[in-house]
């Protein structure tokens, strides 16, 4: 038996899967012939079923720190900051939708009312810090069965979760689990695919984990703070660079003028007087200059952390290479490489796991309006010369924009559930 076919034997044996040919030939299922995770079959032994991530413990304490802050918030303040949208989704027409309105406003009111406590925004910056972080992001999704608010959202902390190695993909099937640093799997929590969001940033093939900038900047944050602290304690004048040398001392000599020095000298600001037959003597240690404070090494590593969020250095503080011609399209980078990319990721998880999996409404999607665009005026300028030229009508300019359709005499047109109850009320 070829080498392959073994360890895809193990993994049967392992995972339980053992007589999935029969069942699958009796119910015409396809079985995958790729291994899943053949990283884990290693020649030690097979892990638990839940596979907890090793990330390090100082991640949250490095993302506290004055740099890596502002490469998150730059980040997070503006997707969290960003005006979004609940519509039909692309490719459905809203008269094909059944109370198509009372269930937009439905999802709408779960989203700005996620729970009892958070709003939308400070759910989705907890999930985002998260994702920055660790590279996951985690919302627990609950189905309340109310047409009216359809589920309830609660942030999770990622670093608790961990993923089911052997989930064969059944929705029945726990997926993930939440565990406590030093929990067994019989009493952790189990959550299925559609109780919970999980949100990877730089997906791989060979693990189940995201990773996060910050793991990626990892040695590069470590050194910085170190330099940092240096230089803080050189500027200080806690780090000396010198000495004093006093030739053909004895050693009387030499541990009264430490006790004078220290007692009557050291931190008074007085000029110091001696009077020896030999001058002494200054050895330094170092340049006596900024050159000593590794700036230039320091303001390296602040660059490493920008590359390694997709930020240009210009929003970390670094402006020296930066001209007015060049600052306009340094920040559409940053829009266009670190904030889109991050922000349509979660809105494809509201939609694909908030909207289909956990209420089971697949004809709506959540999208955010400022994605087209990285300021208003460009995104105005747009619409109005598709609009000149024909392309756009008003009625899609304003659900681009969030707005309802207009009707002939240029009123906002309502549907026929929404006319009923106007009517009605």
């Amino acid at each position: 038996m070829k080498v392959g076919e073994q360890l895809r034997e193990i993994w049967r044996q392992a995972t339980g899967r053992a007589g999935n040919r029969q069942v699958a030939a009796a119910g015409e299922e396809t079985e995958r012939k790729t291994l899943a995770l053949p990283a884990v079959l290693g020649p030690v032994q097979f892990p638990g079923r839940l596979l907890p991530k090793a990330t390090p413990a100082s991640l949250r304490r490095f993302a506290e720190t004055p740099v890596v802050r502002r490469a998150i918030n730059v980040i997070k303040d503006r997707i969290a900051a960003m005006d979004w949208q609940v519509r039909v989704r692309r490719g459905v027409r809203t008269g094909d939708v059944g109370y198509a309105e009372r269930k937009l406003r439905a999802l709408r009111r779960t989203l700005e009312e996620p729970n009892g406590v958070d709003s939308f925004r400070t759910l989705i910056e907890q999930v985002i810090e998260d994702a920055l972080t660790g590279g996951y992001g985690a919302i627990e999704m609950e189905p309340t069965g109310d047409g009216d608010r359809p589920a309830m959202l609660w942030a999770v902390d990622g670093a608790s979760i961990r993923i089911n190695a052997r989930w064969d993909g059944q929705a029945e099937t726990a997926r993930y689990a939440q565990a406590l640093p030093g929990q067994t799997e019989s009493s952790a929590i189990d959550l299925r695919d559609d109780q919970l969001m999980y949100i990877r940033m730089n997906p791989r093939s060979f693990t189940p984990f995201g990773l996060g900038p910050l793991e990626v900047a990892f040695e590069t944050v470590n050194q910085f703070l170190s330099a940092h602290r240096f230089a803080g304690k050189l500027a200080a004048n806690s780090v000396a660079q010198y000495a004093l040398w006093l030739n053909e001392a004895t050693p009387a000599q030499h541990d009264r003028l430490i006790h004078w020095w220290q007692d009557e000298i050291e931190g008074t600001g007085r000029v110091p007087l001696l009077s020896t037959e030999q001058k002494p003597e200054v050895l330094r240690f170092a340049q006596g200059t900024d050159a000593d404070l590794r700036l230039a090494w320091q303001e390296f590593l602040i660059r490493m952390v920008a590359n390694a969020f997709g930020l240009p250095p210009l929003l970390l503080g670094l402006e020296g290479d930066v001209n007015r011609s060049t600052a306009g399209e340094l920040a559409d980078e940053a829009f266009r490489g670190a904030i889109q990319p991050l922000a349509q990721l979660l809105a494809g998880h509201v939609t694909r796991d908030l909207f289909g999996k956990c209420i089971g409404w697949r004809e709506f999607e959540f999208v955010f309006n400022d994605l087209n665009a990285r300021d208003e005026e460009t995104e105005l300028a747009v619409q109005v010369q598709l609009l000149q030229a024909g392309v756009l009508t008003v009625n899609e300019v304003r659900a681009m924009r969030g707005l309802g359709p207009l009707g002939q005499d240029g009123t906002t047109q309502l549907s026929g559930e929404a006319a009923i109850e106007q009517a009605m009320t």
